[in-house]
């Protein structure tokens, strides 16, 4: 059965997550948009804040306080969306926590606990989200990371949750797909957005995390989220800087690994210490509305790779993806005949290696 999808202004949209990063950004644009809202997350003051936000402003707007790790919370919300709205079109599975530090070092029950939020909580909103839309249609988009392709050092066990979620995702599109559900399932892959991701995390750290570079403004992300909306994709990339680290793992992966050792691990560490312990997402609410993190360098406001993979006909898709071929494959030619190590010279030098492999995004 073919998949149609509402354009926004027709839409009603559930965003778990909605209190702070992506899933806020995303709200908000999506309400400009004409969208409805059901938007869920753990803090109740910062959900009533955002609902407020909305509503004043002219958009619809409800929310519920949600753990989506618990299936009857995930339940609650769907029933909220139908009470309100009469239903949904598009369910966005947004919610994380994350962790940073060595394996070794991270207590095997936080790393359970991440999985509960990062992977069942998406299995949970997807396959509610995929009972109420099996008949109407719609769309279910899983914000996964370029981290379930690769894995980020320090970062190793978000990353495996990340991988599950996209081993759930192709296989929830494939069945769904065999059944004839006219449901659009989209995997979302951000390269490092500046969010509070850094800061909400569960640091094990002896400094504060922060993002490697290239970083991109969560608005990036969002309006690939809401292109997905009402255009059916499989999956998209957020930043040519993550397309070019994931081609690096497929073509080059212990190149990669040597730069996830030499630079990436210390690209992960701001220069000063970290915030308590005690304060993390992954214990317990934050309670803000907060955009953006602590990434001290330039954020980029638009991924061009992006933009084009999401607007461009599929003959320019293929040109702009044997162009991230080329220039990887002249980029290892070069580094082979100089005979330079990887990880080698400054880290400036290596940022800009990544962005020449990233079309330049600005």
């Amino acid at each position: 059965m073919a998949v149609k999808l509402k354009k926004l202004k027709n839409q009603t949209i559930v965003i778990t997550g909605a209190s702070s990063g992506i899933g806020l950004v995303t709200a908000r644009m999506a309400a400009k948009a004409g969208a409805k809202l059901v938007l869920a997350a753990r803090s109740e003051n910062a959900l009533r804040q955002l609902t407020d936000e909305i509503n004043q402003a002219g958009g619809r707007a409800t929310y519920v306080v949600a753990d989506v790790s618990k299936p009857e919370d995930v339940r609650r919300l769907a029933r909220e969306a139908a009470h309100t709205y009469g239903g949904f079109d598009t369910w966005i599975n947004n919610a994380g926590v994350s962790i940073y530090g060595k394996v070794e070092e991270v207590p095997v029950e936080d790393m359970r606990q991440l999985f509960e939020v990062n992977f069942w909580g998406l299995v949970n909103g997807s396959l509610e989200a995929a009972k109420h839309l099996k008949q109407k249609g719609g769309a279910i988009i899983n914000v996964g990371s370029i981290l379930s392709d690769i894995t980020a050092i320090l970062q190793t066990i978000y990353s495996a949750s990340k991988h599950a979620v996209k081993g759930f995702t192709d296989g929830l599109r494939m069945e769904l797909e065999m059944d004839g559900a006219p449901i659009a399932v989209t995997l979302i892959q951000p390269a490092a957005i500046d969010t509070p991701y850094p800061v909400h995390s569960k640091n094990f750290m002896e400094r504060e995390a922060k993002h490697a570079p290239p970083a991109y403004a969560p608005e990036t992300v969002a309006k690939a989220i809401l292109h997905c909306a009402v255009t059916p994709e499989r999956s998209v990339v957020v930043g040519g800087g993550g397309k070019a680290m994931i081609g690096m793992e497929h073509w080059t992966p212990a190149l990669l690994d040597k730069f996830m050792e030499k630079s990436f691990s210390k690209q992960e560490k701001a220069d000063y210490a970290p915030r308590p312990l005690q304060q993390n997402a992954l214990d317990r609410p934050m309670g803000a509305l907060e955009e953006r993190g602590n990434y001290p360098g330039h954020t980029r406001e638009t991924s061009f790779y992006t933009e084009t993979v999401t607007a461009g006909s599929p003959a320019l898709r293929t040109a702009l993806l044997v162009g991230v071929g080329v220039a990887l494959a002249a980029w290892l030619g070069g580094k082979n005949r100089s005979g330079s190590k990887s990880g080698s010279g400054s880290s400036n030098g290596k940022n800009e290696e990544i962005s020449a492999l990233a079309f330049h995004d600005n």
